[in-house]
């Protein structure tokens, strides 16, 4: 018999969290915490044997929708990489999808979203060595019997570099390719440095952010968000922010978080100054030393192209991740369980158009903000 409760306590939510395998990032205290600072609001449960054994855990964020200025009874839920738990386990997983759906009626939801971290396989589709999880089949049919379906919005990465920091540093040299390995030593050589950060450096690593958005033309948020985030799990002794230097002189940097034996890779930055130096190259060495001095076991890399092909805007990123040595992680994705559905097929149609013309918004003033 397993019972269903509401966590009030941060400290004793990630206890239980570091209790299940493939405990996220995303699924902590401090990450429900950063998210009702803009309109979410977190629902964290917990599935307890009588025992008191932790189950299952969900860090489910409920956000009230409004029309302009007004609040109306709509709203939706999203689980972000979770829920966490052994998703082998037929009937725990059942149990925990069926109790989620009546939460998300309860709350007259539109729809609710769970993003687990279940591998759909290993490796590049088209390799001869890829595996796929044999697990992965079975899932997918619950949540179709369940009425849920692979969401048209994916928020989060649907693929992914895993590296492993098992082994000495030798071992991992061994995996990167040759030409990545060059380029660390390159910028050992041309006297790149790399120090850990502190808050005072937040506005400086939000002006390289900022730059690298315009230049490779992806979108970000306003400066206030990062360093509420940054600061966050900065001080909780869950981020470590790097900066790259040549003669003092800030060329890049990286934001990498840190929980119950992983590390991910979320924000990285970079100037135009000194990039024949490759300071990227020695970042991500040093975030690798830095993950496993804070007793991680893998470093997540944070994203892969959703198709792997060379005209994916992320093949570049691709071959920069492939030189580290990491194994390519494919997941299940997002999926989605409509409530309303009427609404929800309305929802699935506006909001996509609304987010593009905010993105356009968005990256139209950084652009006016970093030539300034």
């Amino acid at each position: 018999m397993m019972i269903v409760e509401r966590i009030q306590q941060g400290e004793e939510w990630n206890r239980g969290l570091m209790q299940l395998p493939r405990a996220n990032i995303l699924q902590t205290w401090e990450w429900g915490e950063v998210k009702s600072a803009y309109g979410w609001q977190p629902y964290p449960l917990v599935w307890r044997e009588v025992n008191g054994q932790v189950r299952a855990m969900a860090l489910v964020l409920r956000r009230s929708l409004k029309i302009g200025k007004m609040p109306t009874s709509f709203s939706v839920m999203y689980v972000p990489r979770g829920p966490v738990m052994d998703w082998g386990d037929s009937d725990l997983r059942r149990r925990v999808l069926d109790d989620l759906k009546r939460l998300a009626q309860t709350e007259g939801a539109i729809f609710l979203k769970i993003d687990p971290d279940v591998e759909l396989g290993w490796g590049l589709p088209d390799d001869p060595e890829a595996r796929e999880n044999p697990i992965a089949g079975d899932v997918m049919e619950d949540l179709h019997t369940g009425g849920w379906f692979l969401s048209p919005e994916q928020v989060q990465f649907r693929n992914t570099f895993i590296l492993s920091l098992e082994g000495d540093e030798e071992v991992w040299l061994g995996r990167m390719k040759q030409k990545t390995r060059y380029n660390i030593r390159l910028a050992q050589r041309k006297g790149v440095t790399v120090r850990r950060a502190a808050s005072e450096d937040f506005p400086l690593l939000y002006r390289m952010y900022a730059e690298t958005s315009v230049r490779d033309g992806f979108v970000i948020r306003p400066e206030p968000y990062y360093h509420h985030v940054w600061g966050t799990f900065l001080h909780a002794g869950m981020a470590e922010p790097l900066i790259a230097e040549v003669e003092r002189t800030p060329v890049a940097g990286l934001v990498m978080f840190v929980f119950a034996g992983r590390a991910w890779y979320f924000y990285g930055m970079s100037r135009q100054l000194h990039r024949e130096k490759m300071p990227n190259y020695l970042l991500q060495w040093e975030a690798m030393r830095l993950a496993r001095l804070r007793g991680c076991q893998i470093y997540d890399l944070w994203g892969a192209p959703d198709e792997f092909r060379e005209d994916d805007p992320m093949w570049g990123v691709f071959r920069f991740k492939q030189g580290l040595g990491g194994q390519v992680v494919r997941w299940i994705g997002a999926w989605d369980l409509p409530v309303r559905k009427n609404w929800y097929t309305l929802y699935t149609r506006v909001i996509p158009r609304l987010l593009a013309w905010m993105r356009r918004h968005s990256q139209a003033r950084l652009r006016r903000e970093v030539t300034v």
